[in-house]
């Protein structure tokens, strides 16, 4: 439901405020705006909500905030929050409809062709590389913008469910529905039934077997005013397990990593901790071995997240995703293994 505050001098809404359905029960307020604001960065909304023009029951609220039935929401004037990039034009009752850039037809076709699976309850898409998971920090638009871009009729009900790293690619969840966002933002705090896989190649021969790697990482660091993130103690608990899958000599090993906590950068900054960066990293990694790794066809992070299984609580069944290897990566593997007979992990 929703009502609006009208400037005297020139009859414009100036403000709206929504009230809060049961679809939006229990979602973060962030997450909320980027509803309201679809094509806005979320960065900017970051901003506004820190200015304090955006209030939860007329009072500041943090961006983490949950909402709940019946919350009153004060959203400001579009324009304030995009001059010069999202007009305002006449929505349904007379809002504000936001408009932002169009995007390329070329990363629609690359989103909606990525698509592995769907049915009534999710989109599930092989992120290619070098493709944000969403808009902001420079960047206007990522896989959700497309998508929601490409079905108009679900804009407002498309969501992440968890977020890749822009330079990784493989499987990715998206929610069709506000209620399956909840359920699987739940599943995902237990860690329970949740099991992601990646496929990495790490430098040097990992004799470590299999492996999990406890190390605390703190993920509110800024170098350079670019977000970094460290193994320190009192920092975020991280649990990685590797196990390698295929050895190439002394040169680099092909690794599998499940991982038990979802921090930001964890598989890269637990792999380069261990002593076996990843392949292709340029923040964590090793210049040389990336260098060395170029040699053999690779031009970017080799990180590819390749399978995904949950059990649907409602209903106790399983749901199992599998995103092959891409193309690019595969290739540096085969000229890797023509150059040295790998060892099969095999009975390790």
């Amino acid at each position: 439901m929703e009502k609006q505050d009208v400037t005297p001098k020139t009859g414009k809404t100036a403000v709206r405020h929504v009230v809060v359905g049961e679809d939006f029960v229990g979602v973060r307020l962030d997450k909320f705006l980027s509803h309201q604001y679809p094509e806005i960065p979320r960065t900017r909304l970051f901003r506004v909500v820190r200015k304090g023009e955006v209030r939860v029951n007329g009072k500041r609220a943090a961006i983490d905030t949950r909402l709940a039935s019946g919350d009153d929401v004060r959203l400001p004037p579009i324009r304030e929050l995009a001059p010069g990039e999202a007009g305002a034009a006449s929505g349904p009752g007379g809002a504000p409809a936001v408009r932002g850039p169009r995007l390329p037809k070329g990363l629609l076709e690359t989103v909606t062709g990525a698509i592995l699976h769907e049915d009534e309850r999710l989109v599930v898409i092989n992120k290619p590389a070098g493709l944000a998971v969403h808009g902001g920090s420079g960047i206007n638009h990522g896989v959700i913008e497309a998508l929601r871009a490409a079905r108009p009729d679900e804009r407002d009900k498309l969501e992440l469910v968890h977020r890749l790293d822009r330079d990784t690619s493989g499987v990715l969840l998206i929610a069709r529905r506000p209620a399956v966002l909840r359920m699987l933002h739940a599943e995902l705090r237990e860690g329970e039934n949740f099991e992601k896989r990646y496929l990495a190649l790490v430098k040097g021969p990992w004799n470590l077997g299999k492996k999990r790697i406890v190390a605390p990482l703190r993920t509110d660091l800024r170098v350079g005013g670019e977000r970094t993130v460290k193994v320190a103690a009192g920092g975020k608990e991280a649990i990685s397990e590797f196990r390698p899958v295929q050895f190439f000599g002394s040169v680099a090993t092909l690794v599998e990593v499940e991982i038990l906590t979802g921090r930001t950068h964890q598989i890269r900054v637990h792999a380069a901790y261990a002593g076996h960066p990843v392949a292709g990293d340029e923040k964590y990694g090793d210049a040389e071995f990336n260098e060395e790794m170029r040699r053999y066809g690779l031009e970017r992070m080799f990180l590819h997240a390749s399978s995904l299984t949950l059990t649907w609580p409602d209903r106790g069944t399983p749901f199992s995703v599998n995103a092959p290897l891409p193309p690019e990566l595969a290739q540096v593997i085969d000229a890797l293994a023509a150059r040295r007979r790998p060892r099969s992990s095999a009975g390790r």
